[in-house]
Formats: structure tokens, C-alpha cells, sequence
């Protein structure tokens, strides 16, 4: 990949705050709180943008549109899915992206050195500097710690029921990841595609991790084989052969212990493009697939990719010389 030129900031131009006042457990009273006492402290001035979840496309849109006319910032606040909103709007335009997490895991505020105390967040957004930090797609669509198809996307609509019922925590997403994984029957049966290599596959789920953290967590880190690492070069993509009911649990525990990549039935490895056609029941066109926590119906095939363009995440200015670096290499 080429050098990235990181967009130039005016530090009097107003920062603004794309907020999903649906996110995560605060509620729009504490996050404007939070916000506006860090602004005052930093003597910087920034917009906030309240949205509900049915709102934040086309104000995120907005938004990076007018971050980049006035040399700004747009700043996602919120989970996930608000943070992958924002930044599908950002990567278009080429605008600076700031984040202040409010999600359960917050893998990508926490491999990219964020704060995931949500004051400490927008106290960096105010010294930070925009560095270039790899994104992907799958078809039209991008996003920044993980892609899948199969019983993936089960499990969100699982984790989500989950943490209605029962609230927001780690251990609620893991009893509803071991709901879903439990009763796991649907294969999938897809014609894989990488460069000159053609598959045939059976398998419960189809998992793409552009963060190598949470793939460290999972214990599924995959040889070498590609230039860079995953979410430095290439991506990983790892699957799950259909298993019985014991071999599932055996898998759960690994999972549970960081040593996914050690349990029968998971394979791992490395790639930056692959076309995937899932074999549908007739009249069937789509697959449902899931990016960065949220579910989606899409048109098979399925292109997942690397992207060339990188997005100008907010970052503390130390690190600099070596995002350049590793995006130079990858």
C-alpha cells in the first residue's frame, strides 16, 4: 500500500459529535455531560449531533461532509454499529474520525490505544492526530473488527435478545454465544474464491476478523502466510466445520480459554480478497451476514476485501511514525 497523506485539521474548527442516543447504557443527559465537560476543560468547541438509531446514516453522513469542508473531525459516539456508521461515512469522504466507545468489547478503540472511559476518550480526540488504520469491506459495506455468515449472525440476534432481558455484559453475550452455538444445525455449503485457489466448503459459520486483538482473545490467531498481520495487511478468516453436540461444548470451553485455534473442527488462515457464493435455496438471492455487531441481508456473491484507502482515525500523536510505517509495509 501507498503512504497515506492524512487529511489537514483546523484546530479552531468545531469538532462534531455524531451521537446515538440508543447506544450503549448512558443516556443522552450523561453523554452530553461528559462531552461538554471535556470541551470546556480542553478549550476546544464541538457540535454534538443527537440521532436515533433510525437517524445516524444520513446524520453521520452529513456530518463527515461537513467535517471534511471545515477541516474537522467527526466523532463517533456510541457502540459498535455507531461506530461502523460513522465510519462507512467517513472513509467515503476522507474526513478525520474520532471515537469515544461506549460498546461492550470496544475492540477497536482498545487496539488502537482509545481510552474506553469515555471522558479519557474525548480528552485524546482533543491532542489526537489523524493516522491511517486499515478498514475492509464486504460487498459495498465497511467494516473495522469483523464480517461473517452462517450461525454468526444468529448469535448477535441471540446477544442482543440476551442483553434485553438480562443487560449489558460480557457474560450475558457469552451465555447467548453459548445458546446459539448449542443449537447450531443450518450449513452452510459455499464456493469459495482467493487469487488462483478455489474451495468447496461445509461449514456452521464463515468468521472474517480484521482485529488482531480480539482474535488474540479468541485464541485464533492464524499462521503467517500473507505481508503485515490481520488488521495490518490482511484479515483472517476462520471456519466452523459442522460438529456434534459434544465436540460444540468441547469448542466452547477453547473458546472460553483463549485457545479457539486449538479445538477440532476450526480451521484458520489468512487472505485480503475473497469471493464467496453461498449455494441458496432456489429463488433465493441473498445470504444474511453480519459486520461490526449489526445484521444485514446482502446480494450473493459476497466480496470481502482489504480496501487501499485507509480511514484517518484520531490517535495520540506518539504513535505516529509507526501507523506510517506499518501502513508503508503492509
Amino acid at each position: 500500500m501507498a503512504i497515506a497523506v492524512a487529511p489537514e485539521l483546523d484546530p479552531a474548527a468545531p469538532l462534531l459529535f455524531v451521537v446515538n442516543a440508543a447506544s450503549g447504557s448512558s443516556d443522552a443527559a450523561a453523554k452530553r455531560s461528559v462531552i461538554e465537560a471535556a470541551l470546556r476543560l480542553g478549550g476546544r468547541e464541538g457540535k454534538l449531533l443527537f440521532c436515533s438509531p433510525a437517524e445516524l446514516s444520513d446524520v453521520a453522513q452529513q456530518a463527515a461532509a461537513q467535517a471534511l469542508a471545515q477541516r474537522t473531525a467527526v466523532v463517533a459516539v456510541g457502540g459498535d454499529g455507531t461506530l461502523n456508521t460513522v465510519a462507512q461515512a467517513a472513509h467515503v469522504v476522507g474526513c478525520a474520525m474520532g471515537i469515544v466507545p461506549y460498546g461492550t468489547f470496544n475492540y477497536f478503540a482498545r487496539t488502537h490505544g482509545i481510552p474506553t472511559e469515555p471522558a479519557a476518550a474525548v480528552r485524546l480526540v482533543l491532542e489526537a492526530s489523524p493516522l491511517p488504520v486499515q478498514v475492509a469491506a464486504i460487498n459495498d459495506r465497511v467494516f473495522l473488527v469483523n464480517a461473517s455468515l452462517g450461525v454468526y449472525p444468529e448469535l448477535l440476534r441471540d446477544r442482543e435478545a440476551y442483553k434485553a432481558r438480562f443487560g449489558r455484559s460480557r457474560w450475558v453475550a457469552f451465555v447467548a454465544a453459548c445458546a446459539t452455538l448449542l443449537r447450531a444445525q443450518r450449513r452452510l455449503r459455499l464456493h469459495i474464491e482467493m487469487g488462483a485457489t478455489v474451495r468447496d466448503v461445509q461449514t456452521l459459520t464463515l468468521f472474517i476478523g480484521n482485529n488482531r486483538l480480539q482474535l488474540e482473545q479468541f485464541g485464533a490467531e492464524p499462521e503467517d502466510t500473507l505481508a503485515g498481520t490481520p488488521g495490518h495487511g490482511s484479515m483472517a478468516a476462520l471456519m466452523l466445520r459442522p460438529i456434534g453436540t459434544l465436540s460444540m461444548i468441547g469448542l466452547m470451553l477453547h473458546g472460553a480459554m483463549g485457545r479457539l485455534g486449538e479445538a477440532a473442527g476450526v480451521e484458520s488462515f489468512e487472505f485480503q480478497h475473497m469471493v464467496v457464493k453461498p449455494r441458496l435455496a432456489a429463488g433465493r438471492k441473498e445470504v444474511t451476514v453480519a459486520f461490526d455487531g449489526e445484521v444485514a441481508r446482502m446480494r450473493a456473491p459476497i466480496d470481502i476485501r482489504v480496501l487501499d484507502k485507509p480511514l484517518y482515525l484520531l490517535q495520540a500523536a506518539v504513535s505516529a511514525k509507526a501507523a506510517a510505517a506499518r501502513w508503508a509495509a503492509a
